[in-house]
Order: C-alpha cells, then sequence, then structure tokens
C-alpha cells in the first residue's frame, strides 16, 4: 500500500469541501474591509481637507460594493472581484493618503489569502488533507 502524497498513490476526493470555509473567510473578510472603509470616513473628515462629495461618495459606493460582493464567493470570478475591489481601493490614495494606507494593509492580508489558497490547493491534489485521509 502506497503512502498519500507518493506518485503511485490514488488521491481520494476530500469529504468536505475545503473551498466552503475559505469562501467564508473571503466573504468575513470583505465584510470586515467594508467596515474598515466606512470606518475611515471621520478619518477623512478629520484630516486633511475633509470629506469632499468625491472621497465621500467613492468610500461609501465602494463599501457598498464590498457588503455585496461577500455574498458572490460562490462564484469562479469572486478571486478577481476581490482583487478587483483592492486595486480600487489602493486607488483612493488620490482622494486621501488614509485610504491608501487601508488599502496596503487589505492587500498584504490578501496576499495571505492567495497564499493560503495555494497552500489547500496544492495539499488537496497531493491528498493530504485530513478529510482525504482514510
Amino acid at each position: 500500500m502506497t503512502e498519500p502524497g507518493e506518485p503511485d498513490a490514488e488521491v481520494s476526493p476530500p469529504a468536505t469541501d475545503p473551498w466552503k470555509s475559505f469562501r467564508g473567510v473571503m466573504a468575513a473578510t470583505l465584510v470586515l474591509e467594508a467596515i474598515v472603509v466606512l470606518l475611515a470616513l471621520p478619518v477623512v473628515a478629520a484630516v486633511g481637507g475633509g470629506v469632499t462629495w468625491a472621497s465621500g461618495s467613492y468610500l461609501v459606493i465602494l463599501a457598498v460594493v464590498m457588503f455585496l460582493g461577500a455574498g458572490v464567493q460562490r462564484k469562479p470570478w469572486a478571486i478577481s472581484f476581490n482583487l478587483g475591489l483592492q486595486v480600487l481601493l489602493l486607488l483612493g490614495t488620490f482622494f486621501h493618503l488614509s485610504i491608501g494606507i487601508i488599502g496596503i494593509v487589505f492587500a498584504v492580508v490578501w496576499g495571505i489569502l492567495l497564499v493560503l489558497r495555494a497552500d489547500v490547493r496544492a495539499r488537496m491534489e497531493k491528498g493530504l488533507l485530513p478529510s482525504q485521509r482514510l
């Protein structure tokens, strides 16, 4: 009998869906990010030139899209959508530096999530997930 992870071993599919929990983590991250974006409104108002109609609208619309985006994490394009939101958040630097700082922090968070996603995928292909072991 061969060990899981060896080339000759037949890899069984996981008993539970590992991507279901990962989608939950992505949705929760988007909700948390939307809350932080909305909490940036008082910072933008207090520092610098204050909230303009452009910066206020940008932040509120971006937060609403993030809240709505948390519900589409089952779609195959969800990762691209999430990373696109990060680009939009980073572009918020043109409105206020604090928005850009939030964008950098969450870009690091999404980078870590992509590394975790790659790790789960590699473990699943090798049959090393706990639900794949007999």
